[in-house]
């Protein structure tokens, strides 16, 4: 650890440049708290995710924000490697398009603003936008960056992906310990760039080192630090809660002037405030729960005003309808990736709508629902002159369906079987599973109108007793915020991982010897051994829905 970079412990002074580090004199630019004061100091912060915070997804989430306060939204790109960004044009052109013409070369600000804008960081729907980069070659970021630096409003540093490829790679949170080199890449970008430099972070084991940490990153530059409130090996089946409590620590001990966004434990709307009260950041940072709900930043509407896009029940419970969200987001295909005419479509689906008696086929959902009891099929071979497409935004929409779709496809295997089949860019497959996906909301809106009891929940949460885990607090178990945000499956609503402790408990979480041997001594082992040939009460309530039984592709995976 470079101790050279640690600030002094007084909280009312930013941590000092070294001067063995500096440069010379950076042009004038915005930086700190002025800066996210000049981006309307917004509260709510799309997560850069790999692969999953493309263009059009970008557009669906802003598009449920209030007509007059879009920018109230800071959005982040997908995280990119910077070598490979610098290195190759299809790479580029691939992933970050602001311009038709494509990036052959970095452009200067006066010849980005001669050219008509397209998607990425078009200043009349896709701002603020900061661009992420993971890198751990300063010179090769800062070549990354001057691509980009004409459409965004910021370059942000990635030092929190956990995953494989990041520690094969030697980046993101595998570069926690090369204090010297994350001081370096923020520098480089902070004095060589005309916009500023951000950086998103994860926790160490101790308060005091996360503190120290975040000084340092301060002192090397950054304009605004995000911090994810979960240390490097929380991930997967292993991820478990995030500590809100180190970023009020961060809080009450970095300068008061220091832009702290929080990251983790997103996934209601409710959260939100929860969140933003008891870290004190000033921003609310959201990835995988708007990976399921994209309307997750918008309040829901009041009573009376739902429209047909929103769904409430009898017990005052809603959230945005799935059908509703998908043809939102086909429609932002359509207009702005294809820039092809919208197709005429009729209404979204009430009950209370009048018989329409003109006949329509069969929706293939209902149809192949009974799939089982037929003959298995010959396997069809795919259709040659297949041309896979070149942008993000069509290469990403089966991942972001099958997040989207999650409960729902578990009890219509059509529709997944349906969505699996549909390759990047097929937009006519896609349609024709937004198609089965009304119908089967359709259905699903009829039987909750005949018989509104059977989607009621199965037992109370307003004691922990009537759970059956009097013993365990929220730490410890997470049927209470299943029950919390569960919906019926045609609504939007969040995947809640199990707890570690469940995750070993139903077998699913698989560990070291030095793990088990710690876990023996806890008496927590024996228990999970115990327990391992009898369904938990998560367990059941996955059932209930279908979970297990079915397995998402892996392209609906997202790392990071």
């Amino acid at each position: 650890m470079a101790k050279e970079h640690v600030a002094s412990d007084d909280r009312s002074e930013p941590a000092p440049v070294l001067s063995h580090l500096s440069l010379p004199v950076r042009r004038p630019k915005l930086t700190g708290r002025p800066f996210y004061e000049s981006l309307g100091s917004p509260k709510l912060v799309l997560a850069p995710m790999v692969d999953q915070s493309e263009f059009a997804w970008r557009k669906l989430t802003r598009s449920f924000m209030k007509p007059n306060m879009p920018e109230s939204l800071l959005a982040y790109s997908p995280m990119l490697h910077a070598r490979m960004f610098t290195e190759t044009q299809k790479f580029r052109d691939r992933h970050f398009q602001p311009t038709k013409k494509g990036l052959a070369s970095p452009y200067s600000k006066s010849e980005a603003a001669s050219t008509p804008p397209y998607l990425d960081g078009n200043p009349k729907f896709d701002r603020p936008l900061l661009v992420q980069f993971c890198a751990n070659s300063p010179d090769e970021l800062l070549e990354a960056a001057r691509y980009v630096e004409p459409y965004c409003d910021a370059v942000d540093l990635n030092l929190g992906c956990p995953q494989g490829i990041a520690r094969k790679g030697n980046y993101g949170a595998f570069l926690q310990e090369n204090w010297d080199l994350i001081y370096q890449l923020i520098n480089k970008l902070h004095m060589n760039l005309d916009v500023p430099v951000t950086a998103k972070i994860r926790i160490f084991e101790t308060k005091e080192k996360t503190l120290e940490y975040a000084r340092m990153i301060l002192a090397a530059g950054a304009s605004i630090i995000t911090v994810h409130g979960r240390k490097r090996d929380q991930k997967g089946h292993k991820t478990g809660l995030a500590d809100w409590s180190v970023l009020r620590y961060l809080r009450e001990n970095l300068p008061p002037d220091t832009v702290i966004f929080a990251n983790g434990n997103i996934l209601r709307h409710e959260d939100i405030q929860q969140c933003l009260e008891r870290t004190g950041a000033d921003g609310v940072m959201s990835a995988e729960g708007n990976l399921c709900d994209p309307t997750i930043f918008s309040p829901p509407p009041g009573h009376g005003a739902e429209g047909r896009e929103y769904w409430r029940g009898r017990n005052r419970k809603g959230g945005y309808r799935m059908d509703a969200v998908f043809r939102r987001y086909m429609d932002i295909i359509y207009e702005h990736v294809l820039e092809k005419p919208v197709p005429q479509r009729k209404p979204l689906f009430l009950p209370c709508d009048p018989v329409d008696d003109t006949p329509s086929p069969d929706p293939p959902a209902l149809e192949a629902n009974n799939a089982e009891d037929q003959p298995p099929r010959k396997k069809q071979k795919r259709a040659t002159g297949y041309v896979r497409p070149t942008s993000s935004s069509l290469l990403a929409i089966q991942p972001h369906l099958f997040h989207l779709l999650r409960p729902l496809v578990s009890q219509h295997t059509a529709i997944r079987d349906a969505l699996a089949k549909s390759r990047a860019g097929d937009v006519p497959a896609f349609e024709n599973v937004l198609q089965m996906t009304e119908a089967a909301v359709r259905q699903g809106l009829l039987d909750y109108d005949s018989d509104p009891a059977k989607y009621d929940e199965p037992a109370p949460i307003e004691e922990k007793a009537e759970t059956g885990h009097e013993d365990e607090d929220e730490d410890e178990s997470s049927i209470a915020t299943v029950r919390m945000c569960k919906r019926p499956w045609w609504v939007c609503q969040p995947y809640v991982r199990p707890l570690p402790k469940e995750a070993l408990e139903n077998g699913s979480l698989t560990m070291s010897k030095k793990d088990k041997k710690q876990l023996e001594e806890e008496k927590i082992w024996e228990h999970g051994q115990s327990q391992k040939s009898q369904a938990s009460e998560r367990e059941k309530m996955d059932v209930m829905d279908g979970m297990p039984e079915q397995e998402m592709p892996k392209q609906a995976m997202v790392a990071g």
